[in-house]
């Protein structure tokens, strides 16, 4: 089903457009943004050509806002808080990886409040928990080695993973927007500071694993990172990765091979 524009905020509105239009200069495809948001694809094409003829500006609501934020600076922090570095299942609304309605029923039981899909994905790209695109980044430079991963390796890897009863999914780490989580400090809040890095684990659903770390410079601390994510992790897990230097040492192999299966790393051509 898709969203109508019309019902929206023109605040939620502008924020999509601009997400919309920074995935996709990042090489995410216009139908596969448009679809994960609950828009037509026509939409993602024309926010695209509006920011390239007259800049980001264009995308900004030329209206005034409507109603204020559904959700106070306090409970954005607290939504973060929800998330990061936390599994569903410690909040007792799921298990596994978060998604979207696991964020929006959480806000109608601690908050009573209701909000679409598209405005929880507005919500969470604000606070800084967009997650990146590694096999995007491989497209740009390598498309015939991309081509392969999408066509042959890939559906390799689903049905490896679909044979144990496991799961596939990408693994990112990135350093996050300083403006992507900030208070209003004329108002009398604080502002939050962000983690210097952002780890992430996304599958081709969209359902997500993300915590904050210090920059992964050594195997160690990749070491480290991996064994967080296992944590209460019944499934075998595939992880799609890029092959960085610090997670391809023999530390690393060592530490997956312990995991006796519970754990395989696939790692994308560089």
């Amino acid at each position: 089903m898709k969203n109508d524009g019309r019902r929206l905020p023109h605040g939620t509105l502008e924020e999509m457009r601009i997400q919309a239009v920074q995935r996709m200069n990042e090489g995410e495809h216009p139908s596969d943004v448009a679809a994960s948001m609950g828009m037509h694809r026509s939409w993602a094409y024309k926010c695209r050509a509006s920011a390239q003829e007259e800049g980001l500006d264009a995308l900004r609501s030329t209206r005034a806002s409507g109603r204020p934020r559904r959700l106070t600076p306090a409970q954005e922090r607290e939504v973060r808080e929800w998330i990061d570095g936390r599994r569903p299942d410690q909040h007792e609304v799921g298990a596994g990886l978060w998604t979207r309605q696991l964020v929006q029923g959480l806000l109608l039981s601690r908050f009573g409040v209701r909000l679409s899909l598209a405005s929880v994905g507005a919500l969470l790209a604000r606070l800084g928990l967009s997650v990146g695109h590694p096999l995007d980044r491989l497209q740009v430079r390598h498309p015939e080695a991309a081509r392969q991963w999408r066509e042959v390796i890939y559906p390799e890897v689903l049905v490896q993973a679909r044979c144990e009863r496991g799961e596939a999914l990408f693994w990112d780490e990135w350093v996050p927007a300083g403006a992507a989580f900030a208070d209003d400090a004329a108002g009398g809040g604080s502002v939050p500071t962000l983690p210097p890095m952002l780890a992430c684990a996304v599958s081709a659903k969209g359902a997500f694993w993300l915590v904050g770390c210090a920059p992964v410079h050594t195997d160690a601390a990749f070491i480290a990172l991996i064994e967080t994510f296992m944590q209460g992790r019944r499934q075998p897990v595939h992880l799609v990765l890029e092959a960085l230097p610090q997670r391809c040492t023999e530390a690393v192999q060592q530490h997956v091979r312990g995991t006796q299966g519970a754990l395989t790393l696939h790692f994308l051509p560089l």
